[in-house]
C-alpha cells in the first residue's frame, strides 16, 4: 500500500484488506483514506468499489491463496501472488518480467528467490549453470506467521524457480531465520556450478543484473566481488542427486538487501524486495491492460 501510494504513477489503491480489525495496517490505511475491510476476501468482494478493482495483491499464505485466486479470477481480477503457492507462473522482473503479463495469476516466488534467481540467470546467460544453490538469511523479526508456516513451500518454490526461471539444471534453496539482536539485514549467498568460460564476462553479467534490480530495489547490492574457483578432474565435486561428478567452475556471489523502510524496518529487506517486485510486475500488467483497452 505504502509503495503504491508513494512511488507508483500507474496504480492507485482501491482497498486494503485484513482479518484483524485492530491491526496497525488497517488503521493506517483508514487514516490515509484508503477503503478498508476486516472481512478478508469475502469483505473485499462485498465492498462497493470491488467492481473497479483490476489487480489484487495476495500476501496471505500458500494454503489460503488457492481459494483466494479461484474466487478473484472468477470475478475477472488479475492476481499477484506474494505467497509460495505457485499457482501461476514464477515471475522475476529482471529475468522474465515481460513473459507472464497476460496470465490471470502470477507468482512472485519468494523473497529469497527474488534476491538470488536474477544472479543465477545472470551467470547462466554466460555459462551454463548445472547446479544452483542459494542460502537466504533473514532477520527472525522479519518473518511473520505466514513465512514461518510456509517454510517447506518456500524451499520448494525457490528450488523449482532456480530451474524454471534461473535456467539451472538443478536447484536447491535454504532459508535461515537469524535471531540476532539487533536484527541483521537480509543476506543471500548464491553458488553456481557452471561451465568454465570467460570469468570477466560472468562478473560483468552479474554486475549488470545487480544494477537492473537496483532500479526498483535500491538497497540491493553485492557485498564483495564475484568469487571463482576451478573444480578440476583431480578433485571433482560429487553431488549424488545429479548422478555423477562435476568439473568446471564454481561461482560464488554474496548479496545484501536493505529495505527502503517505507513502512517496515530497513532490516526487512526480504519483505521489501518481494513487495517491490510485486509492484513492478503489477505496473507492467496495468500498462498492458491499458494498451489492450486502447487498441
Amino acid at each position: 500500500m505504502i509503495k503504491i501510494m508513494r512511488l507508483s504513477d500507474v496504480l492507485e489503491m482501491g482497498a486494503f484488506v485484513g482479518i484483524d480489525p485492530g491491526s496497525d495496517g488497517l488503521k493506517r490505511a483508514e487514516r490515509l483514506s484508503v477503503p478498508i475491510t476486516a472481512g478478508g476476501l469475502e469483505g473485499l468482494v462485498a465492498m462497493p468499489g470491488f467492481a473497479d478493482i483490476s489487480i489484487v495483491f495476495d500476501a496471505t499464505s500458500a494454503g489460503a491463496h488457492k481459494r483466494h485466486s479461484e474466487v478473484l479470477i472468477a470475478h475477472g481480477k488479475r492476481v499477484i501472488d506474494l505467497t509460495p503457492a505457485a499457482i501461476g507462473p514464477y515471475t522475476i522482473p529482471p529475468v522474465n518480467g515481460d513473459a507472464n503479463l497476460d496470465a490471470a495469476n502470477v507468482n512472485m516466488v519468494t523473497c529469497g528467490g527474488q534476491a538470488t534467481i536474477p544472479i543465477v540467470a545472470a551467470v547462466n546467460r554466460v555459462a551454463k549453470v548445472h547446479y544452483g544453490e542459494i542460502v537466504a538469511s533473514i532477520a527472525s523479526k522479519s518473518a511473520g506467521p505466514g513465512t514461518r508456516a510456509n517454510i517447506d513451500e518456500f524451499t520448494e518454490a525457490t528450488s523449482q524457480a532456480i530451474v524454471d526461471v534461473g535456467g539451472a539444471t538443478r536447484g536447491k534453496a535454504i532459508i535461515i531465520l537469524n535471531p540476532a539482536e539487533p536484527p541483521l539485514i537480509m543476506r543471500d549467498t548464491v553458488y553456481c556450478l557452471c561451465d568454465d568460460v570467460d570469468r570477466a564476462a560472468i562478473a560483468r553479467s552479474v554486475d549488470e543484473m545487480v544494477a537492473e534490480v537496483q532500479t526498483y530495489v535500491p538497497g540491493y547490492r553485492l557485498k564483495q566481488a564475484v568469487q571463482f574457483e576451478s573444480i578440476g578432474g583431480n578433485a571433482p565435486l560429487r553431488i549424488p542427486e545429479m548422478g555423477g561428478s562435476f568439473t568446471g567452475l564454481k561461482v560464488s556471489v554474496f548479496l545484501e538487501v536493505e529495505g527502503a523502510a517505507h513502512y517496515l524496518p530497513a532490516y526487512a529487506g526480504n519483505l521489501d524486495i518481494m513487495t517491490s517486485a510485486a509492484l513492478k510486475t503489477a505496473e507492467k500488467i496495468a500498462l498492458r491492460m491499458k494498451q489492450e483497452m486502447a487498441a
